[in-house]
């Protein structure tokens, strides 16, 4: 195992990290609504070499505290400094893909100065669908837990990596496979992304920032131009043959444009 468990708590709350060590700027990795550390395997093992990585399973989510009450973005925000400051992270790269990449812009906007950069996969401001808590409250009551073996989950998500990357973060257990989060823990997590959109916070952030969006994206272009138009100096990129989890689909084109972006940031 190339990664270590580390354990940050805040009041009371406890999260669980793979530091995957490193020299040079460190980089913290947040996966998106209802994921976990593991899905950043591929990319820590590329980062690594010459980077401080951290992934970290949010509040909510794979090893960390699942049934907290805070679920709210300010509670989210406030987990990733206490990783910061707890684990020793100066100014660190915030990679993020969906709510984790929506964190990492919150993060940034409340914090600049203990953010080096930002990274957001398949994240934005958002548009503040009232729906969307309902409707992702739907897709997870569509999942026939207890999956029967992981390689039944992994065909359920779509087989592949992508597929593969979901069912591993299932746990055994109770003669099946089931999810490591609470379902409301997570429809209470997207509360405040179905009220209002988080242009202002966009417009905040100071640092450095590279956006990266999948063909298929969940971004719609207005979001993306506006995204271009009104915040902090940023570079866009679209990977092709993708969908929202592109992160799990090619890790290596990603990581080429990580590594890229980090190189340009000395």
């Amino acid at each position: 195992m190339a990664w270590s468990e580390r354990i940050v708590t805040r009041e009371g709350v406890r999260l669980v990290c793979r530091d995957w060590g490193g020299p040079g700027t460190p980089v913290v990795l947040l996966h998106g609504l209802a994921g976990h550390s593991g899905e950043w395997d591929a990319a820590a093992r590329h980062l690594s070499p010459g980077h401080r990585v951290v992934a970290v399973d949010q509040r909510g989510h794979g090893a960390s505290e699942r049934h907290m009450q805070d679920a709210s973005r300010a509670a989210y925000v406030a987990d990733v400094i206490a990783v910061i400051e707890q684990m020793g992270l100066r100014r660190p790269v915030l990679v993020g893909q969906s709510l984790g990449g929506h964190t990492a812009m919150l993060t940034a906007a409340a914090h600049p100065d203990r953010v080096r950069a930002l990274v957001l996969i398949e994240a934005g401001p958002g548009s503040g669908n009232p729906d969307t808590p309902t409707e992702i409250g739907v897709w997870l009551d569509s999942w026939p837990v207890p999956f029967t073996t992981r390689e039944a989950a992994t065909q359920f998500f779509g087989g592949g990596s992508v597929g593969a990357g979901w069912a591993a973060g299932l746990e055994e257990r109770d003669g099946g496979w089931w999810p490591r989060f609470d379902r409301d823990v997570m429809v209470r997590s997207l509360a405040e992304n179905g009220q209002r959109p988080f242009w202002d916070e966009w417009e905040q952030v100071r640092c450095p920032t590279l956006v990266v969006l999948a063909q298929s994206s969940f971004v719609p272009p207005p979001e993306a131009d506006g995204m271009l138009r009104r915040g902090p100096v940023t570079v866009a990129a679209s990977i092709p043959r993708t969908g929202h989890d592109l992160h799990l689909e090619q890790p290596g084109t990603l990581c080429t444009l990580v590594s890229d972006f980090l190189d340009g940031l000395a």
